[in-house]
């Protein structure tokens, strides 16, 4: 038995054959490309498709690359227990490796896992958000210049991700409802966000700018961008029509493999994370703040302000309105509602306390201080 490759025309990628008798007939496909068809089919993200494939390459090598279809829940624990143990990895990581593993034997190897009593599960800690005052929004946003700046903006005014604010469309901005749609958020699902009055002449000067660029792209030939799903064969010049262009585009373009069309993909966010980054720490912040932190700064002050929890649910996009409570700590006195102690002691010094003077006649302020 021999095997060739043959090269399908208008097909991406190289289809194996071994000869069988007298003809060829096509191999059996190898398990990851098996696993990714199998995504792809359901369409998860390439960012899911990217970790799945890369735990199950883990997995695999872990066990002296046995085949996943020789192995079982023993194994699966064994393999996910070593990342807690050894690895020391998150609960959220290890879930992350759980969630591939689970899709491997279930849809892909048709294999009903038994539950995994033996597993040794990493320890969730309980965190709190970090969120900043309105006043440190302003002075990052204030540091802030140019695109990123108004991608902040929009993080913060819309409670947007930063992958839901660099995938933004022309056609999710609706200027007259005064309304942002989210289309394919977190879990694949759609939600409607609120479009601040006052960002909407800046977006209106970036859509002016981007239709500029776009139609200069068109004059050279290119002018395509990246559609879901199957949309590029239901409507095939889609693609360069101006509702579907990005409102935040790369500053440069690319050649599609497989069309030969020349791209121009969205911002990368490592643009604006970096930018935001520097903004931090120029205006002298000392909290540990990142763009996802204008998210939580967003619904946090919702509260604040009286908003009731299940608006600022549909707005963040929470399946579970229990994740959208860990934002009312602020609602709570918590430790900013108790006067402590000792500052009775330095209020009252001189008549109530003056035995606090120390030995060179230093009161008890100073010496705090």
């Amino acid at each position: 038995m021999w095997a060739v490759t043959c090269e399908a025309a208008g097909v991406s990628g190289r289809a194996w054959y071994v000869s069988e008798g007298a003809g060829l007939v096509p191999r059996k496909p190898r398990l990851l490309d098996t696993v990714r068809d199998a995504l792809r089919l359901r369409h998860y993200s390439r960012r899911t498709e990217r970790a799945y494939l890369g735990w199950i390459r883990r997995y695999i090598v872990f066990h002296a690359k046995r085949h996943p279809a020789e192995m079982g829940a023993a194994e699966v624990s064994r393999f996910l227990s070593s990342l807690a143990v050894e690895g020391r990895v998150s609960a959220s990581t290890q879930n992350q490796a759980l969630a591939a593993l689970l899709f491997l034997y279930g849809p892909v190897l048709g294999v009903e896992l038994p539950w995994l009593d033996e597993l040794v599960r990493a320890v969730r800690p309980e965190r709190l958000p970090v969120v900043l005052s309105r006043d440190e929004v302003r002075a990052v946003l204030l540091v802030l210049r140019g695109t990123p700046r108004l991608m902040a903006v929009l993080l913060y005014g819309a409670g947007l991700r930063l992958l839901e604010c660099a995938r933004l469309r022309v056609k999710d901005l609706d200027f007259a409802a005064n309304q942002i749609v989210v289309r394919s958020g977190k879990g694949d699902r759609d939600r409607v966000t609120l479009l601040p009055a006052v960002v909407r002449p800046a977006l209106e000067r970036q859509l002016a700018r981007v239709r500029a660029q776009h139609e200069r792209d068109l004059r050279a030939g290119a002018g395509w961008v990246e559609l879901p799903h199957a949309l590029a064969r239901k409507y095939p010049n889609a693609g360069r029509e101006w509702a579907w262009q990005w409102v935040f585009p790369a500053t440069r373009t690319y050649t599609e493999r497989t069309t030969s069309q020349r791209r121009r993909h969205h911002l990368h966010e490592t643009v604006v994370q970096r930018a935001v980054y520097r903004a931090v720490r120029e205006a002298g912040l000392t909290k540990p703040a990142s763009c996802h932190t204008f998210r939580h700064s967003f619904a946090t002050h919702l509260l604040e302000d009286g908003y009731d929890i299940r608006t600022v649910q549909e707005l963040l996009g929470h399946r579970d309105v229990r994740t959208t409570m860990i934002y009312t700590h602020v609602l709570n006195r918590g430790p900013a509602g108790v006067r402590s102690p000792l500052d009775g002691l330095v209020e009252g010094e001189g008549a109530r306390v003056p035995k606090l003077a120390g030995p060179g006649g230093d009161t008890l302020s100073r010496l705090a201080g």
